[in-house]
């Protein structure tokens, strides 16, 4: 995992090099420019070693990362990488701060004779001594630390351990299977199917999970049906020759002379004789723990595409894998219900002749430790085969039950939990490895969000340009990657299908913060006391519940480059003080929740910040010093008490994300729910920005705002009718806009916006619109709609049903009105919103009726009706609603209730309602 430190360096020195600061300098420096530029060149054989250096540690032997040498020696390579990533801060404190324009240095006025001599100096002694350093590192290596560890390839050792891994659960029998029965119905019914075509079938799911266990009870139950099976593993590092060997074994076992024959066979003969059998007979092959896409196509050249119903059943744990199976024939594996997991345990735990039954007394810390191993069979099996043979009493249940994340990476009953679950993460690639241990510092089933996760991982430095994508771009990518390898698991899309909330498998999370604390890549925090923190070298220190941990000083503080909040106390308001103080190299602060109301004015030497979080803080006011922060990716202050910015941040020219909006009505219902800040003078200094939440309108501001042409989501305050035609006139600019909020100045103000913007993805207007833009706007008409998932009005006070023109857009999954419509009757149509999953109908008094015609809004799966003063009677044509989940009446009377009660229409829904007050 020392690849991960070596990775982060190597950017730092490529930042630092990038910027032509020999160059930039040489004015200034004047005699000194020869030291500046031989210390570049020493930098630049360092960042060329640990290129080397990394790219040996990620092709380095599984086998080796348990050996106590092989651990020593990683250890001092991450001190030297650490080591290295100090050096570049300094000298990049010391000699300059990146240029707000291209690759450019400005000079510190600090960089002066002969004080900037010294600092030069001492910078490029220690990168010499790096240079040693490494050196001796290399030398050590060979003397004392084994490149393969044994006998055998690295190759061969990883594909025997999965081997290992896969017997154990091949050996299970039935009566060991505990909730598989639907799956097993499920698959054995997709291999026994009259299609002759053959088909694919892919067991999906994380290590862990059963899997293998399934495929391997059905295979032993189906596998006499047809003319001939294997079963071969793959693995990672598989080789192809061997495998087209194991399948030639099996298939010719009884036939010596074609086995003898294919003994001199080159791979091409070998794929040719399997491939020739296959054609003239129905079989059913499974490969076992494939990794990846281009391991089934290697191998499938070889499996015949008959038409004698041949089937191939694939199990793995990557999504791309399993996208290659036939047409709905993917069978994703879930953690088991908390039933189901309760008497798997139960099985292991207890012997057969107390039928399995757990002792009255042990049964709360039983159940306590099957909800730590959150379903996952492979868990539960361990862990109560470990508990089956210890003394069944309170006092060593507690014991196990107080310390089983310690057993979990220490014991060696459980090391199958670890080897499998190891294995998904050693063949991750090293910046997918950073993004996946960074979600393990946050507590047990922290429910992450997409944006957070990208906006930080950004600021972190882990995410790689690739192409013209942005960096958000690709850090989606990353994560859209750790969910499909089963690493990380969604919980939520939005309307439209877009990855919305994620978690990590407890287990999972214990592993990976065991590999943290190894590697120094963040500080332990067991929410006990400060104690904890003295020990630690890392670089990240994420505080989950505030008490006294802050309260004794932390003396490796200068080290940190990351402190995250996740709750607060008094005892934390001299923290971001003693941060500013402590840690000049801070790259993340994210401090929201924290209850202090001022930010010091020593903020502004965090030169190398890039994420600053004040989110739900008391802060009125930012200090001028912030606009020296000019390496800031993100701003975020939603929801703290700051209205006005200091006029200098638009020299901020690298922001990318800027979320300062204060809400002041949390319904959403009037005309004013929230209120941003002024950026009068120079707004389109920063080009870079991708979010601007909320910016309220000035005439100044509407004027630079066509300069801002990489936001993807604005929201826009305080809007007048007059305004409109400018803010057209800028969103014409705006290509990448994919979300627009504007709200009016008050309820007379209209909004007219005459603008195509073929990006766009979501919508709000709070205002009142002219009747007839919806049939004219090109917001609402032909290319400019098609992108549109969500729409939301409010207070647009039309007269006439506004769903005939709406219902053009196809697309819409979300829809919502808020005292936008001011008619008695609204009617959807046959046909209308077939995509629709979300509708919100909220504060429209007129309306008495409500029509959904057989076939109107087919997907729909949640309707909301609020305060509809006027409505006596349930939506004729609910009941076509075949997909609805979810049906909320808010705000309703009492006789209405009484309605709705007797109403056979939605007996069968989970309908919800609160009461008028």
């Amino acid at each position: 995992m020392a690849e991960i430190v070596i990775l982060l360096a190597i950017k730092k020195i490529g930042i630092a090099l990038a910027n032509g600061a020999a160059h930039q300098a040489s004015a200034l420096v004047g005699k000194y420019k020869t030291q500046l530029q031989e210390l570049q060149r020493s930098m630049d054989r360092v960042m060329r070693e640990l290129r080397v250096m990394h790219d040996f540690l990620c092709q380095m032997d599984i086998r080796n990362r348990n050996l106590q040498v092989q651990e020593s020696w990683l250890g001092e390579v991450r001190k030297v990488a650490h080591l290295m990533e100090d050096t570049v801060d300094e000298y990049l404190y010391q000699v300059g701060r990146e240029h707000d324009i291209g690759c450019c240095f400005y000079l510190n006025k600090g960089f002066k004779k002969p004080r900037s001599l010294l600092s030069l100096n001492m910078i490029a002694f220690n990168v010499k001594e790096i240079e040693k350093d490494l050196s001796h590192l290399y030398e050590t290596k060979n003397r004392w630390v084994p490149v393969n560890g044994g006998d055998t390839g690295s190759s061969n050792y990883i594909v025997e351990r999965s081997q290992d891994l896969a017997n154990i659960s091949r050996s299970l029998d039935d009566e060991d299977l505990v909730g598989v029965d639907e799956n097993k119905e499920k698959l054995v019914m997709w291999l026994a199917g009259d299609d002759l075509e053959r088909s694919v079938v892919a067991l999906l799911g994380m290590g862990g999970l059963g899997k293998t266990t399934l495929a391997a009870s059905v295979y032993k139950k189906v596998r006499e049906k047809f003319q001939c099976h294997v079963w071969v593993s793959i693995s990672q590092n598989y080789s192809k020759e061997d495998v087209l060997r194991n399948i030639i074994k099996k298939l010719f076992e009884h036939n010596v002379s074609v086995l003898c024959s294919t003994v001199a066979m080159d791979i091409t003969c070998l794929e040719e004789t399997v491939k020739k059998f296959l054609e003239q007979h129905k079989y059913l092959i499974v490969l076992d723990d494939v990794w990846t896409p281009e391991a089934f196509d290697d191998l499938s050249r070889a499996l015949a595409q008959n038409d004698k119903g041949s089937r191939l059943i694939i199990t793995t744990r990557e999504g791309s894998v399993a996208a290659l199976a036939s047409r709905g024939h993917i069978l994703t594996m879930e953690a088991l219900p908390e039933d189901k997991a309760w008497d798997l345990f139960c099985k292991k735990a207890f012997p057969r002749d107390t039928n399995h039954e757990c002792n009255v007394e042990l049964k709360p810390l039983s159940e306590e430790i099957v909800s730590k191993c959150k379903g996952l069979p492979l868990a539960i099996v361990s862990v109560g085969s470990l508990l089956r043979v210890r003394e069944k009493s309170m006092e060593e249940w507690r014991r196990i039950n107080n310390q089983l994340s310690w057993e979990l990476i220490n014991n060696s009953s459980l090391s199958d939990i670890r080897n499998v679950l190891h294995l998904s993460f050693i063949y991750l690639p090293t910046h997918l490895k950073s993004c996946f241990l960074y979600c393990s510092l946050f507590p047990e089933d922290y429910l992450f969000k997409r944006k957070e996760r990208v906006r930080l991982w950004t600021a972190e430095g882990f995410i790689e340009e690739r192409g013209e994508s942005t960096l958000e771009e690709v850090a989606e990518g990353y994560l859209k990657e750790l969910i499909d390898r089963n690493m990380l698991r969604l919980v939520k899309r939005n309307s439209f299908g877009r990855m919305k909330k994620f978690r990590m498998h407890d287990i999972l999370r214990e592993l990976a913060m065991d590999l943290c604390q190894k590697n120094c890549f963040c500080v332990k925090n067991d929410n006990k006391c400060g104690e904890s923190l003295q020990k630690d070298d890392g670089r990240r220190l994420v505080l989950h519940k505030l008490k006294n941990d802050m309260q004794q000083p932390f003396s490796n503080m200068h080290q940190l480059r990351t402190v995250i909040t996740l709750g607060g106390s008094k005892s934390t308001l001299d923290l971001l003080p003693r941060l500013c103080d402590k840690s000049r190299y801070m790259t993340v602060l994210e401090l929201s929740g924290l209850p202090f109301d001022r930010i010091p004015n020593a903020i502004g030497d965090l030169f190398n910040l890039r994420h600053l979080g004040l989110r739900n803080t008391k802060v009125k006011l930012l200090p001028k010093s912030v606009t020296k922060l000019s390496n800031l990716l993100t701003l975020d202050l939603y929801r703290s008490d700051i209205h006005e910015l200091p006029s200098g941040i638009v020299k901020l020219k690298k922001l990318r994300h800027l979320f300062a909006e204060k809400t002041i009505d949390p319904d959403w219902r009037g005309i004013a729910c929230c209120h941003g800040v002024c950026i009068p003078n120079d707004l389109g200094n920063l080009t870079n920005l991708q979010t601007l939440y909320a910016l309220e309108a000035q005439d100044e501001s509407l004027r630079l705002l066509g300069e801002l042409r990489q936001l993807r989501s604005l929201r826009l305050l305080n809007v007048k009718g007059s305004y409109c035609g400018r803010i057209s006139e800028s969103l014409v600019q705006m290509r990448h806009l994919s979300l627009l909020s504007v709200n009016a100045s008050d309820g007379n103000e209209v909004l007219l916006l005459n603008v195509l913007l073929p990006s766009l993805q979501k919508l709000r207007l709070r205002g009142r619109l002219a009747e007839w833009s919806l049939d004219e706007s090109p917001l609402f008409q032909g290319v400019g709609g098609q992108n549109l998932y969500e729409l939301s009005l409010y207070w647009s006070q039309l007269r006439e049903d506004p769903l005939p023109s709406i219902s053009r857009l196809s697309n819409l999954t979300c829809l919502q009105f808020t005292r936008a419509y001011n008619g008695e009757q609204l009617t959807f149509l046959s046909g209308w919103f077939p995509k629709l999953k979300i509708l919100f109908l909220r504060d429209l008094p007129n309306l008495n009726r409500l029509e959904i015609q057989q076939g109107a809004m087919a997907s729909l799966e949640k309707l909301y009706l609020t305060n509809l003063n006027s409505m006596t009677e349930v939506p004729p044509g609910i009941e076509f609603l075949l997909s609805l989940q979810y049906l909320t009446f808010r705000e309703i009377t009492n006789d209405f209730l009484s309605v709705l009660r007797g109403c056979s229409a939605i007996e069968g829904t989970q309908w919800q309602h609160t009461l008028r007050r």
